[in-house]
């Protein structure tokens, strides 16, 4: 269409169309407005085309020259185009924006290095404070402003935008704040998604700030989802650049102790602790936490590790599983369990960061850990082990847990799989992956250091019943099931008995306890004593130092060497003997010196044997040292001298020895301690040291003994005297017990202590059966009545007709009908009997009952038995 230019009005005329009561802007002094060109007149009929919807004239300003004229006129049509509002007069002057935009675009200078323009931002802020309803707007166009220069890559204006709602969030009132978070959160998730670093650290140090603000009012809709998963892949880095991906992963880290730390003590807001948020943090963690080569404190290893102790410092009792569980998972897909030294830290940092009451979770984890990994590589059970033992020592101040016993029990069947494995050579059930001794017994050795760790934690009573339930564990032929698998047989048995034995020694060793009737008590004494007897020289040696460990309060056995010159001062001595302990000896005290004596009569054993027997004596003299219990010991070294010179004996050369040995050194202790025998002592040891060194503990007991050829002979000049150690003791305060010397000692070699129950049930049954026919009741006579004294009860109870060897015999062949008749022979034949027991124990009770003689000679009425009375059940209680 041919026409002729529209002709635009001049800015006065525009300004003088302005409506009443709106006053155009004044302009500064050195500012003119200027005419534009006339432009021809339109034809009539037609009209000036309107602007688009939103489009609107620059403001008119002086050009300060010609040539940048047209650059200043770009600049303000694009200044317009970015302050554009929907329509209407508000889009054509810049003076009639809403405030809070003017007060916005105020804060932008001309220049983006020139920084934010305080001032402005001064206003701002106080108009954001004294109108708080505004708030939203004034984020929203914040974050329209940043995201319009972010799409126009001008950087610095975003930095400028991000700091004034930064410092708008620090200014408002808790009240209000949640009119500007979600337009800060939105800013704040555009600059993560950028793909430049220096955006996502300042996203990062925004997202911290914000988190330190502590807020009163609840928002129920606000989700950090999409920040832990960024901040979790900001932590795992790859830049090509050293540099720069050390810094990424440090705002990463910080960004995720930014999100713990905001979420985590507000209930309304998402839960982190959540499997699928621990599964994105806890390992963004452990993988800077594993790369800890820079000492620098802003390194990522240093504030992977301030971030972890915080996030399982405020972890919660329901908390604890969830953040263990990712922890376990990335160690296992890592193989970091072999390496220990990064499992074991990682542990160290947990343990000491979460609350003392809730250790017991962690422990019980790694436990169910061990369980799933039981036909794991034995390197990898050795690492989760270690990582226990080492919790177990931190959490020495707290508590097990309530499952005391399960947790050894677990550690006891880690052992069981242990020695199945090793004697199979595979840790699985389908052979395919193999396993070695040395890789086994390193797992065993772990296992028993844990099983000691443990056990420390626990209080003395408890420990008692850990010891219980260890011996318990124990396989003994004929009396205990054996462990393991079916298989293993013999060896198998050996070896988990001797692993048991050391784990039980681990738990003695830090044993203390005052009282030794409760440490211990018959119920595990008796198994213990038992294994005296075994061939296996190992085991006796296990087991005489578990009962030297338990004795030894003082610790005194540490001090203690196998020699004829020793101080006396370096030990620790007791004034007296308590109570509790003068009753443990009268109880068991025959039982240990019997099980001594046995001991050395083993010909298995070696250096380590000897010296562990002259430990046990040494101990049990300094610890419950009163006279009785010195002169027995005294008596049992003079058997074991005897023992040494016997020839029934099948003891070699070397034994003799080093039982000879074992007396000189303890009755050159012994003297020292107490008892008057130094004269005596020192002179059978000076003829030692000049005709006979093979028999000084120091000679024998040492790496290389210096033995005799042949056949061992031995002086009685060499020998310790029992007529001359009376003659010591008769002069002093031992005189009272000094008769008892002249008293051998004589153990009963043929008796079990672990069969004297059943001994005790046959001199019942023999009681029953060897009844005199004359007290049958077809045969039984009225007794006359006759005056009841104590021989006439003793009597009445045991038959006392026959001499010893009848009783003796007698008792045998009963055992021996026991032992071999069926079952309904020996109920039958009991059966019959039982009657007679009955009817002598009435007479009895008719004896005692029986009423005084009258006076008059007349015999008062019977009454009736006080047994045989029936009583009200009021009257019963």
């Amino acid at each position: 269409m041919s026409g002729t230019l529209p002709r635009f009005p001049t800015m006065p005329a525009l300004l003088s169309s302005l409506t009443r009561g709106i006053n155009p802007p004044s302009l500064p002094r050195s500012i003119t407005v200027p005419t534009l060109p006339t432009l021809p007149s339109m034809p009539r009929g037609m009209t000036m085309p309107s602007l688009p919807r939103g489009v609107t004239l620059p403001r008119a300003v002086a050009m300060p020259t010609v040539s940048q004229a047209h650059r200043r006129m770009l600049q303000d049509c694009c200044s317009v185009l970015d302050h554009q509002t929907p329509g209407g007069l508000c889009g054509c002057c810049w003076a009639l924006r809403p405030r809070y935009k003017r007060l916005v675009d105020n804060i932008f200078p001309e220049d983006p290095e020139d920084g934010l323009v305080k001032a402005n931002m001064e206003k701002l802020t106080f108009f954001a404070l004294s109108a708080p309803e505004k708030l939203d707007r004034i984020a929203a166009y914040l974050s329209e402003r940043l995201t319009r220069e972010l799409n126009r890559h001008r950087y610095g204006y975003v930095c400028i935008a991000m700091e004034a709602l930064e410092q708008l969030l620090l200014a408002c009132h808790c009240q209000s704040i949640n009119l500007l978070v979600e337009s800060f959160l939105r800013t704040l998730r555009l600059l993560l998604e950028a793909d430049k670093p220096h955006l996502h650290m300042l996203a990062t140090n925004s997202f911290v700030k914000f988190a330190n603000i502590e807020e009163d009012t609840p928002s129920y809709h606000r989700s950090y989802d999409f920040f832990v998963s960024r901040f979790s892949q900001m932590c795992h880095s790859e830049h090509e650049d050293a540099d720069t991906r050390s810094k990424i992963r440090v705002s990463g880290i910080r960004g995720l102790q930014g999100v713990v730390r905001k979420t985590v003590d507000d209930e309304l807001q998402v839960n982190i602790w959540e499997p699928r948020h621990m599964e994105q943090i806890v390992p963004a963690l452990l993988v800077n936490l594993q790369q800890h080569t820079h000492p620098d404190s802003e390194s990522p290893a240093e504030q992977t590790e301030v971030c972890f102790r915080e996030l399982f410092g405020r972890a919660a009792y329901g908390h604890i599983n969830n953040a263990i569980k990712p922890v376990l998972m990335h160690l296992d897909s890592h193989s970091l369990w072999e390496g220990r030294s990064f499992a074991v830290r990682c542990f160290q940092i947990i343990m000491y960061s979460i609350q003392s009451q809730h250790s017991h979770l962690v422990i019980q984890q790694l436990l169910g850990h061990l369980d799933a990994n039981g036909r794991s590589p034995a390197s990898v059970r050795a690492g989760i082990v270690e990582v226990l033992s080492e919790a177990a020592v931190i959490e020495a101040t707290g508590s097990v847990g309530p499952a005391v016993l399960e947790v050894f029990n677990t550690l006891l069947r880690q052992l069981r799989q242990s020695v199945d494995y090793q004697l199979t050579g595979y840790h699985d059930n389908t052979g395919k992956h193999k396993t070695t001794s040395v890789e086994e017994k390193t797992l065993q050795d772990a296992v028993i250091k844990t099983i000691g760790s443990f056990a420390n934690t626990l209080p003395v009573y408890q420990r008692s019943e850990v010891m219980l339930f260890i011996m318990g564990k124990i396989p003994v032929p004929g009396i205990y099931p054996a462990l393991g698998s079916p298989n293993a047989g013999f060896e198998g048995s050996r070896m988990i008995q001797v692993m048991l034995l050391k784990s039980l020694l681990q738990v003695s060793e830090r044993y203390e306890s005052s009282n030794l009737l409760m440490a211990l008590p018959s119920s595990f004494l008796e198994p213990l004593l038992s294994f005296t007897l075994m061939e296996d020289p190992e085991i006796r040696l296990l087991v005489l130092s578990i009962l030297t460990s338990l004795i030894d309060r003082r610790h005194n056995a540490a001090r203690l060497h196998a020699s004829v010159v020793f101080d006396v001062s370096v030990l620790e001595l007791k004034d007296s003997c308590s109570r509790q302990d003068v009753l443990f000896m009268r109880k068991h005290a025959q039982r240990l010196y019997r099980h001594v004596y046995l001991a050395c009569k083993e010909e298995s054993s070696g250096r380590g044997h000897y010296q562990a027997l002259f430990t046990l004596l040494a101990v049990l003299s300094v610890e419950l040292a009163n006279e009785e219990v010195l002169v027995d010991l005294i008596r049992l070294v003079l058997a074991l001298q005897e023992l040494a010179l016997s020839n029934q004996e099948s003891l070699s050369v070397f034994n003799r020895c080093g039982v000879h040995g074992v007396c000189a050194a303890f009755l050159s202790l012994l003297s020292q301690l107490g008892p008057p025998l130094q004269p005596h002592v020192s002179q059978v040891m000076d003829s030692r040291h000049r005709d006979a060194p093979h028999l000084l503990p120091q000679h024998v007991l040492c790496d290389n003994p210096s033995l005799p050829e042949g056949d061992l002979k031995v002086d009685d000049s060499l020998l310790f005297v029992q007529s001359k150690m009376f003659e010591s003791l008769s002069g002093s305060s031992y005189s009272s017990h000094a008769e008892r010397i002249n008293t051998p000692y004589t153990p009963q070699l043929t008796d079990e202590d672990r069969l004297s129950k059943r001994k005790s049930v046959g001199d019942i049954v023999s009681l029953q059966m060897d009844m005199d026919a004359q007290y049958r009741p077809d045969t039984q006579q009225k007794p006359q009545m006759e005056q009841i004294t104590f021989e006439t009860l003793k009597n009445a109870i045991e038959d006392r007709g026959g001499v010893e060897e009848e009783e003796r015999r007698k008792r045998k062949e009963v055992v021996e009908r026991f032992q071999t008749a069926p079952f309904e022979e020996i109920a039958a034949h009991c059966g019959a009997k039982t009657s007679s027991l009955q009817s002598k124990l009435d007479q009895v009770f008719d004896l005692i009952i029986r009423p005084p003689p009258s006076p008059s000679g007349h015999s008062p009425p019977r009454s009736t038995p006080l047994y045989e009375m029936k009583f009200p059940d009021l009257c019963v209680y």
